[in-house]
């Protein structure tokens, strides 16, 4: 595209990767405390149009094989740019550097992951001047309402650590501008489907109350970029028809999802962790984890190392919930959407969220109830499901009276006691015929007859499905019914209504020493 760069540039890239023995370089990315991107809004006279700033080692001069503090700071001015598309024009960033053969970027704000590749470096991307006279043009190209425009380069390690706290105050003085509006005071939501050259069936559906997975695209941010860019990855969605108010379900909201994932995604519930819930490209600041033992639900943020009680680390839940995927349970947020008073209320809201990291927990300690902020447990207090489900108890957190009914539930299926007497043969496992089958779904045990010969009596088969998709069958014979048994009679049993494929079939006389 330009002939003065080294490499190609174009959307053909987007989506690229830049596998770890590919790399030349890393900047940002999950082996840095510090890395952040900022776009910000100057008045005309204070920029000097197309200039690039390199602050630290430029590309050529950072180790092969490094991660490196990073930060990438774009100013620009115009007489009809406002400040409120900063958020809007920064989260085009991500799209414009992955137009940029061998610079893959990944994520956003203070969570930016980006890899130059050893293939583009030899081919003469060795210096941010390059990346910065694609970005300065890509800008300019799509946005005639920016006039002047300057970009920043830091890899200096204190410089980037200095910049990178005021630039987390300029995020948070963007959320907290977007926290007033409530879903029922708009008629029209927006969609983002900027994160599809990596998940095809992935769109934001972007409401004051839900603000983009990723974290940088608030609804005031997303109407300015309509706005700005009328043909863009981000356009007006008509509420439509209201489905369910309470989990969020939009009739407007489905025809946009339905038509961007190609039929994929039918329908989403904005405020529902459990039943359709949004999806996610791998963006996502915040992941969501279910653990069944206690019916509840954990968060963890990207910058935390450990493991959480489920025993898996962020980037294995991240599997499990990006890549445009509806998984119950499993969901990318981002951090503003802690503060909403929607917050997952279709599945019960704070009250079911028992566990995140001291971190995460430490930064949005203000958005979460008075009454639960002892009760909600970090690594420090629990890091295995056992120990997670003492703390809770002690604390009497909201989700103890589900576990203690569930509990007492199963104590009472135990205290019951058989009515008649038997003896049970031995258990065998048959498999079903169909053995790629899920495992089969029975609400109740099923009871199949079989029939004794020179007698009335009856013995039953008890067929139950296990987890691992097998069949165990347990036949229970009366004591009566077996002292009218003579040797040479023998017993037959005939299993009506079961289609299975037994491995074997054992019928034992305990009592009495012969089989």
């Amino acid at each position: 595209m330009f002939s003065d760069i080294p490499v190609d540039v174009g959307p053909q890239y987007e989506g690229q990767r830049v596998r770890a023995p590919e790399m030349y370089v890393e900047l940002g990315g999950p082996k840095v405390n510090h890395k952040f991107e900022l776009f910000r809004v100057r008045d005309l006279n204070e920029i000097e149009d197309g200039e690039v700033i390199v602050v630290g080692p430029d590309v050529g001069e950072l180790k092969e094989g490094s991660s490196n503090p990073y930060a990438v700071i774009i100013e620009a001015a115009g007489s009809k740019l406002e400040m409120q598309a900063e958020g809007v024009l920064e989260r085009r960033l991500h799209e414009f550097s992955n137009y940029i053969q061998g610079y893959m970027h990944l994520n956003q704000r203070y969570d930016i992951w980006l890899r130059i590749s050893k293939r583009s470096y030899q081919k003469g991307l060795n210096s941010f001047k390059y990346i910065g006279t694609a970005l300065y043009r890509l800008f300019k190209s799509a946005f005639p309402v920016i006039e002047k425009m300057r970009i920043i380069f830091v890899t200096d390690p204190k410089t980037v650590e200095l910049l990178y706290g005021q630039a987390l105050k300029v995020y948070d003085e963007r959320d907290r501008r977007a926290l007033g509006l409530k879903d029922e005071d708009v008629d029209m939501f927006y969609s983002c489907k900027l994160c599809q050259s990596f998940a095809p069936t992935h769109v934001c559906i972007i409401t004051p109350e839900r603000p983009s997975a990723c974290g940088a695209i608030t609804w005031l941010d997303a109407r300015v970029a309509a706005l700005i860019d009328p043909k863009g990855p981000i356009q007006p969605v008509p509420k439509g028809r209201t489905v369910d108010p309470f989990a969020g379900e939009y009739e407007g909201a489905n025809e946009v999802v339905k038509k961007l994932s190609s039929g994929t995604i039918q329908r989403i519930r904005l405020y529902a962790l459990f039943e359709y819930p949004p999806t996610i490209c791998g963006c996502f600041e915040i992941a969501t984890f279910y653990i069944p033992e206690l019916d509840a639900v954990g968060l963890v943020h990207r910058g935390f190392a450990g493991t959480t009680p489920i025993g898996l680390r962020f980037s294995q839940v991240a599997d499990a919930v990006g890549g445009g995927k509806q998984v119950p349970g499993f969901q990318g947020i981002g951090l503003l959407y802690l503060r909403s008073r929607k917050l997952f209320q279709a599945d019960g809201g704070w009250n079911r969220i028992v566990w995140m990291p001291s971190e995460l927990k430490q930064r949005i300690l203000d958005a979460i109830p008075p009454e639960l902020r002892d009760r909600i447990a970090t690594e420090k207090e629990a890091t295995d499901v056992e120990s997670l489900r003492k703390f809770l108890m002690e604390k009497k957190h909201p989700i103890v009276e589900k576990l203690l009914a569930k509990e007492a539930k199963k104590e009472e299926a135990r205290e019951e006691k058989p009515v008649e007497k038997t003896k049970e043969a031995e258990m065998s496992t048959v498999t079903p015929l169909q053995p790629s089958m899920p495992s089969m779904q029975v609400p109740h045990p099923q009871q199949v007859i079989a029939t004794v010969a020179s007698t009335q009596q009856t013995a039953t088969a008890t067929v139950i499905p296990t987890s691992a998709g097998n069949i165990v069958v347990t036949v229970s014979i009366p004591m009566q019914m077996q002292q009218t048994q003579t040797s040479s009679r023998g017993i037959s049993i005939t299993l009506k209504g079961v289609k299975i494929k037994a491995e074997k079939l054992v019928i034992k006389k305990v009592e009495g020493g012969g089989k």
